[in-house]
């Protein structure tokens, strides 16, 4: 069967996304990743076929640029700027993806739950479809805060009626991506989507374990929470300086590859855990970030790097300084490591605070992270082995959850049946 793969182009979606893709190939399906130009590196890397939608708008670069200006935001300019790429994304995804279906031959579409264009194209198009979160499910619930905001899970009639309040505002301020797809649909003789109609994918897979979530008031029926989609550790090919690891107790800091143009909260990090004993490495998650001119700017002498080898440095760390995205989450977390999290914008505020939910981190609000604040959160979690031990426990039901294969398994049973595969 030939699989189409749509997602942003951002390694936060395109790293799992296409490790799903690749476990596909594996099994002896043709898989093409449709996106803009910047996404194509990613799919030949992953030995994927690529097509080529928004060339006109998004030339080589364009998406690297925007996510450069991003990873200079926080909080709700951030938010904003992000809706706003969804709301460009979604056009150009409406206009040109059905040429590509039609021209490449695809059969089914697996769509990132922040690309909902997509799906509307694959109604148009007569296509099956699974739909994929490769963050943070954000499937809406009266019992789960939304994840763009940064509350903690509260049960009982207060907690809902907050998250209602939430949910309206998210609602809200995400109108200008679903009025781009309404009209769409409207032109194509499709009723504007709904959340309460009947679902046209055929099955929802998430790459967070299940008990990465709060308790949902009401389940969805096609949501399968399958664990990780990481693949075997790589790696080995960024430079390191391994040979300045002096034997301490090692801190990993990355801020992931958006919000990395904060320096000011490296340099804040870097202050926190001077006074203490223990090593500290920064990865600015960029290439043509200046480590020396960062590192020149840092208390305490830490190893600042353009890039890390995250996963060979998380083998070896204490712990990790997170900006919450969910990849790093899950890797740090499927290595028993606990983590100090700063959740910057988009799912960040919800995924920090299930860590903080499972016992396995301390959170620190941008606004608040100051450096005696992170030093505070950094020493709580050093000194209670108590985050350790979760941590560990929690690594070992990753391990046992091969999330990869039954992430696989379910769009082949959905492709292969043509029918919804329930959770």
């Amino acid at each position: 069967m030939h699989i189409g793969l749509a997602c942003p182009e951002l390694s936060g979606h395109l790293n799992p996304m296409t490790t799903l893709g690749r476990e596909l190939v594996r099994r002896g399906h043709r898989v093409t990743l449709v996106a803009r130009p910047d996404g194509e590196a990613k799919a030949v890397a992953a030995g994927l076929g690529f097509a080529a939608i928004g060339a006109a708008e998004f030339p080589r670069g364009a998406i690297a640029a925007q996510a450069a200006a991003l990873g200079r935001m926080t909080a709700g300019k951030a938010l904003r700027c992000t809706i706003d790429m969804m709301r460009l994304a979604a056009e150009v995804t409406l206009r040109d993806m059905p040429a590509v279906i039609r021209e490449h031959g695809i059969e089914g579409l697996l769509v990132d739950q922040v690309n909902p264009a997509a799906g509307t194209v694959a109604e148009i198009a007569g296509l099956p479809f699974v739909k994929v979160a490769n963050a943070l499910a954000l499937n809406r619930d009266s019992a789960c805060p939304p994840a763009v905001l940064s509350w903690r899970y509260r049960p009982g009639p207060l907690g809902r009626l907050r998250n209602a309040a939430g949910n309206w505002f998210l609602h809200r301020v995400t109108a200008p991506v679903r009025d781009a797809i309404n009209a769409h649909r409207v032109r194509h003789g499709l009723a504007p989507r709904l959340r309460e109609e009947a679902p046209a994918f055929l099955a929802e897979i998430a790459q967070q374990p299940a008990f990465f979530d709060f308790p949902r008031a009401r389940p969805e029926p096609l949501l399968h929470f399958t664990g990780p989609w990481h693949a075997a550790a790589g790696g080995g090919d960024v430079p390191f300086p391994w040979e300045r690891l002096d034997g301490r107790p090692l801190v990993y800091a990355s801020l992931g590859t958006l919000q990395n143009r904060l320096t000011d909260m490296f340099t804040t990090i870097a202050a926190a855990i001077a006074p203490l004993d223990v090593q500290l490495v920064i990865s600015l998650g960029a290439a043509d970030q200046d480590a020396p001119s960062l590192a020149a700017r840092c208390a305490g002498n830490p190893i600042v790097v353009p890039v890390a080898p995250q996963l060979q440095l998380l083998d070896r760390a204490t712990l990790a300084i997170t900006h919450a995205g969910l990849n790093t989450a899950l890797e740090a977390l499927a290595r028993g490591v606990p983590m100090v999290a700063i959740p910057i914008t988009n799912d960040q505020p919800g995924v920090a605070r299930r860590l903080e939910w499972l016992g396995v981190a301390e959170v620190v609000l941008p606004r608040q992270a100051t450096a005696g604040r992170m030093r505070g959160a950094v020493a709580r979690v050093l000194g209670d082995p108590g985050y350790r031990t979760r941590a560990r426990a929690r690594a070992a039901e990753i391990a046992r959850l091969d999330g990869l294969v039954r992430a696989a398994d379910i769009v082949e049973e959905a492709f292969g049946t043509n029918a919804p595969v329930f959770a």
